[in-house]
């Protein structure tokens, strides 16, 4: 063989060895990362090749899937009443993604999942049955909310105190999820996402807001664990009026003529007194506060239902005029309605937190358990305050509603205990303040019971029409009224 002919094989040889390098390297190394690219479009036809599996409701799927026309997608996502169930839900598009259970719980209802896969799959390559995810939600509780807050702009939670299962999660204005499942409804999309009132988003979870008086529960507990007052028929040190420290600002009552000067704070949150609250706050120092807020679970970075909550957030580093108005929900406390829902529940459960969820267990084609999230409140919840200090404010909350600013949330027969809050909204409170109310019902003969947390946005009432008690007390009255079958 010629010195020619030679390099020529030996070249010929070595690319040969080159590609086969290469082609390893993409097949062994890269080939995940291609196959996982969002630009890889076989993914999107994967995902919608089968019939998705479901988001079930009681029992009942509140999805399905519906065969499409002149699309490589086969199948696209329905919703069986879309717009009571989109806080829970979220969407599947072909077109937009996934938010929500639809989002975090894709792999199980697209199939991919790796734990829906047997031997055989694995072997033939062949995709997987879908799964389904199974809620907390309960119909009658969802609907209740839902048709009471109506055309307000607003949301509302429903939790069971003692395992944390969220029975009701509403969202208003809301949205039919159906309507931009496909690839060709730009338009739909288009109006949703520029609508002004925001359907899209899920207030519920993802909207914090200044929860005004309702904080003042938090600010009562801190007094109590803190010792600072024996029960909640001591009489506290509040003058009324009570100007802000270091400012001539005084923080004035709504109601001019309620008993708020030295009052209890059984009689303070009977009336809402400001002044009570204000100076409660600046006495136990910031600190205190933030750390009985944290407790409840303010200023949690992670917070997941499973879908993540947005930060419920108590401010630091405040002058003593700032955090008397963290004493009655205001400066730069937000609150998002799960979480004052969630201060009701651990004072309802004796002082104990139970983990807030909306999904009991995720389950393989044939029913079978992958994940069970059903007994996180079992184990016992985290300790927020005493058994007796909780005690003590549900009494007070009871006087709310039998006697005070919480009479609308009453419900014949059931002890129900409340806070009523009116936020401040805008610069110098230039815009319609926000209308809040939690709470928590008991009904003895049955031994059921939830709390409740609403916020009214906006409902079109004149400014002087809103309150905590003329427009969120009675949704919540709806909603306990409906957890408790009644």
């Amino acid at each position: 063989m010629n010195k020619t002919i030679r390099h020529a094989a030996v070249f010929c040889l070595l690319m040969v060895l080159a590609l086969l390098v290469r082609v390893t390297w993409v097949q062994a190394y890269q080939g995940r990362a291609l196959a996982d690219d969002k630009h890889n479009r076989r993914n999107v036809i994967a995902q919608y090749a089968q019939p998705l599996g479901n988001i079930i409701v009681a029992g009942s799927p509140v999805t399905g899937s519906k065969k499409t026309e002149g699309s490589d997608l086969e199948y696209k996502r329905t919703y069986t009443d879309g717009e009571l169930y989109s806080a829970v839900t979220g969407y599947s598009s072909q077109a937009y993604g996934a938010t929500q259970l639809e989002g975090i719980y894709s792999g199980v209802l697209d199939g991919t999942d790796s734990r829906l896969k047997n031997p055989a799959d694995i072997v033939m390559g062949k995709q997987s049955a879908p799964g389904d995810v199974v809620t907390t939600i309960d119909p009658a509780v969802q609907k209740a909310a839902y048709e009471a807050l109506g055309d307000k702009k607003g949301a509302a939670v429903a939790i069971d105190p003692k395992s944390g299962q969220i029975l009701g999660l509403v969202s208003t204005p809301s949205y039919d999820p159906s309507k931009i499942s496909g690839t060709t409804d730009g338009d739909a999309w288009q109006a949703l996402t520029g609508d002004k009132d925001k359907p899209m988003v899920n207030r519920a979870l993802r909207q914090p807001l200044p929860p005004g008086s309702t904080f003042k529960l938090v600010v009562a507990a801190a007094a109590l664990e803190d010792g600072r007052y024996g029960s909640v028929d001591e009489r506290t040190d509040s003058p009324n009026p009570y100007t802000l420290p270091g400012t001539r600002t005084v923080l004035r009552n709504e109601n001019a003529s309620a008993p708020c000067e030295d009052a209890t704070l059984r009689t303070a949150l009977k009336y809402s007194c400001n002044n009570v609250f204000g100076r409660l706050a600046v006495d136990l120092g910031q600190d205190k506060v933030k750390a009985m807020a944290e407790k409840f679970g303010f200023n949690t970075e992670k917070l997941d239902v499973p879908v993540r909550a947005s930060q419920s957030v108590y401010p630091s580093g405040m002058d003593k005029a700032q955090t008397a108005l963290t004493g009655i929900g205001q400066f730069d406390v937000t609150a998002t309605p799960l979480q004052m829902a969630m201060v009701s529940a651990a004072l309802a459960n004796g002082g104990e937190l139970a983990s807030p969820h909306m999904v009991s267990k995720v389950t393989d084609a044939g029913g079978d358990t992958l994940e069970d999230l059903a007994d996180r409140g079992d184990a016992g919840g985290e300790r927020v305050v005493s058994s007796s200090t909780a005690e003590q404010l549900r009494s007070a909350m009871v006087t709310v509603v039998e006697e005070g600013t919480g009479t609308n949330a009453r419900i014949g027969g059931v002890e129900v205990g409340g806070k009523t809050g009116t936020a401040q909204h805008g610069v110098a409170n230039s815009k319609t303040p926000f209308a809040w109310f939690t709470s928590y019902a008991k009904d003895k003969s049955t031994g059921k019971e939830v709390a409740v947390a609403v916020v009214v946005e906006d409902s079109g009432a004149a400014r002087s029409e809103v309150s905590g008690n003329g427009l969120a007390a009675p949704i919540a009255e709806k909603t306990m009224r409906a957890a408790l079958g009644r």
